[in-house]
């Protein structure tokens, strides 16, 4: 007897190696899976403005990076005593605010770089709500726990999502024609939306990406909400706030993504790099011993027979770490 029922998901045409650029946009899904990118080495940049949950707000950021946008005093502002921007998350701040400017204009420049000579762009849309402040109506990526009275709120229809996308769309890849997108809806639940509000808001977002990927070719989808809702609906895969997927959910929904986009060899390089990463994370209780100095030898072999075999595998910061301990 079956369970449960499994998301079937066919492999995509849409090929993901170790040396494919991308950048990553979205709410808190798309941080975990470029965490899961970033520790298997895959040359990303993830969320160059912090977390944003809605698709105004993303594309707000992703015209910016077109537009080589460069960051003023105009842009900033004080609250609770650190500069803060409406166009980044809360993770961005400093109470020093000509280094706010560099941090948030040396991020610009770097994403800026990598957006263009990106092969893959992976987003996620958590929520179809969006809050605009009503003293100049720009959409704001994060109301950094400021009075609610500032700004207003709307949900975005599916038509506006598709309008602004769909010019956005056009317009990335006439920069850069060979650009693939991957769409995915996180599902973490907005619960402070309410329950049947988030439902509203997660079907928008699916019917707006649902359009935009049969309007274009080389847009992708990945069904990260329905695998978590269909396949991983018991809170035993949720951490203690009932909300986010716990760590077990989040590998697991990175195996479909490895096996949806990664060729075998790409899939067993990862395999090669987790055991060598466990191994150079291994705090033995003596590292004087012989058998401890063996050990990061034979370490050090693997990892040089991984560069010789992949050179453009990016290893260079554990080679010498590993030569460092040894000498």
């Amino acid at each position: 007897m079956e369970f449960r029922k499994k998301v079937e998901v066919p492999k995509s045409e849409l090929r993901i190696t170790h040396q494919t650029k991308m950048v990553l946009f979205g709410s808190c899904f798309a941080e975990n899976i470029g965490k899961q990118l970033l520790e298997n080495k895959f040359p990303v940049n993830v969320n160059p403005f912090g977390v944003l949950y809605n698709p105004a707000s993303i594309s707000q950021a992703i015209k910016l990076l077109q537009e080589n946008k460069v960051f003023t005093e105009e842009d900033i502002f004080l609250n609770q005593g650190v500069f803060r921007t409406y166009f980044h998350h809360s993770q961005f701040s400093s109470a020093d605010k000509d280094k706010f400017l560099q941090t948030i204009n040396e991020k610009r420049d770097k994403a800026s770089a990598d957006l263009r000579e990106a092969e893959v762009l992976l987003i996620t849309f958590g929520t179809a709500y969006v809050f605009n402040l009503k003293e100049t109506a720009q959409v704001v990526a994060n109301c950094h726990k400021q009075p609610s009275h500032i700004f207003n709120r709307n949900k975005l229809s599916v038509s506006e999502i598709v309008s602004s996308w769909t010019e956005l769309i056009e317009e990335s890849i006439r920069i850069n024609p060979d650009l693939k997108i991957v769409f995915t809806v996180s599902p973490i639940r907005h619960w402070k939306d309410g329950a049947h509000n988030n439902q509203l808001s997660k079907a928008t977002l699916l019917l707006a990406m649902d359009e935009l990927v049969n309007k274009f070719p080389n847009l992708y989808y990945f069904p990260s909400y329905e695998i978590v809702l269909d396949e991983l609906r018991d809170y035993r895969f949720y951490s203690e706030d009932m909300i986010h997927p716990n760590d077990i959910a989040i590998r697991y929904i990175w195996e479909i993504f490895s096996d949806t986009y990664f060729e075998e060899e790409t899939k067993k390089l990862c395999g090669q790099w987790q055991n060598i990463a466990r191994a150079i994370a291994h705090r033995p209780f003596n590292e004087d011993t012989e058998e401890h100095k063996q050990f990061l030898k034979q370490t050090l072999l693997k990892l040089q027979s991984i560069r010789n075999n992949y050179p453009y595998f990016d290893c260079e910061n554990e080679l010498l770490l590993l030569e460092s301990k040894l000498s």
